[in-house]
């Protein structure tokens, strides 16, 4: 989920962009200020693209949906400014995290098919920038949060690229259990949306955490199926990279659909949210369940794709109806 261009025409385009310095003119040679500009323009506006694309822009929307989430949930009346900061900080966290760890595994994105057009494999950036790019955001992110915000929001964010970082990104090469491990800091975003409102981490908080967390576990393998081929290339230890029936894969698949379907429940059953938000979490679910057990079936690349993109409409939508349905903090009210 990263927005990348065809690297076959990215030199070629860049640089027939580039300023000429000096053309002939009427016999004379003359700075070609009129066509400098626009193809310094054009250059600044390639490599700005390169930058935000290091950050993974559309799984950062998913970060700040949930961030976002944890805020209304935590709150009784939503601060605006509390959300703001929260969002910005996050975001900056975030981007960091994501180019750190194209730094780290700029070597094997080369071998896979889906990233050897990232900015650091096919070349248009090189890795000293990328990491001091990568350090700028995560640094001024942490600092940002524990300003603006709390220091229980900052350590959040910092524990969760740590443990990306350190932990998920080295495992991936070593044990299918990476993908247990990387959900832990995945589903960080909404207890730092939580903490930001209310400065701690209470069981609604961790009922939240325990939605996200859960939810990656469909999200996620079915991407590995999808790219299986593409990570046992690179040596990566991804469950279905070497799970050639795919017993294992949707086996698993299903199990964390169908408890993440059940914990959907929590929010009602401990008064967060009302009687509409259990209504849609069921309706959800059971979609959600259906495409699970359409994959298990088929255990094919077009129902994995099929059932990632039914995740990517599920966890917007029911963090749309917990937000709409939740009940007052205060009161202990729904809405």
């Amino acid at each position: 989920m990263h927005l990348t261009r065809e690297n076959s025409t990215r030199g070629t385009a860049v640089a027939s962009e580039r300023p000429m310095g000096l053309m002939p003119v009427g016999g004379g040679t003359t700075p070609a200020h009129g066509a400098a500009r626009p193809a310094h323009t054009a250059a600044l506006r390639v490599r700005a693209h390169d930058f935000l694309s290091l950050t993974k822009p559309r799984v950062l929307l998913l970060v700040l949906i949930a961030t976002g989430l944890g805020c209304v949930m935590a709150a009784a009346a939503l601060d605006v400014g509390v959300l703001g900061h929260a969002l910005l900080g996050t975001a900056l966290v975030a981007g960091g995290t994501a180019a750190l760890n194209q730094y780290i595994e700029r070597a094997h994105d080369a071998h896979m098919r889906r990233t050897a057009r990232r900015p650091l494999p096919a070349g248009p950036l090189q890795p000293q920038e990328v990491l001091w790019f990568g350090l700028g955001l995560s640094l001024a992110g942490t600092v940002y949060l524990a300003v603006t915000l709390n220091l229980l929001t900052s350590l959040v964010g910092l524990a969760a690229l740590l443990s990306y970082l350190v932990l998920y990104t080295p495992l991936k090469r070593r044990s299918g259990l990476c993908t247990l491990v990387g959900a832990c800091p995945g589903a960080a975003p909404v207890l730092m949306g939580w903490a930001a409102v209310r400065g701690d981490l209470a069981l609604e908080a961790w009922v939240l955490y325990a939605i996200l967390f859960l939810w990656q576990f469909p999200h996620f393998l079915a991407i590995g199926w999808l790219y299986r081929e593409d990570y046992a290339r690179a040596g990566m230890r991804m469950i279905p990279a070497g799970d050639g029936s795919g017993r294992a894969t949707f086996g698993l698949i299903q199990l964390t659909a169908q408890a993440l379907v059940a914990v959907s429940f929590l929010p009602t059953l401990m008064g967060m949210a009302g009687m509409g938000y259990l209504g849609a979490a069921v309706l959800l679910g059971v979609g959600l369940l259906y495409v699970a057990s359409q994959a298990a079936s088929e255990r094919s690349g077009v129902a994995a794709r099929h059932l990632l993109r039914t995740t990517i409409i599920y966890l917007p939508l029911l963090f749309l109806c917990l937000g709409l349905f939740r009940t007052d903090p205060v009161a202990g009210w729904p809405f």
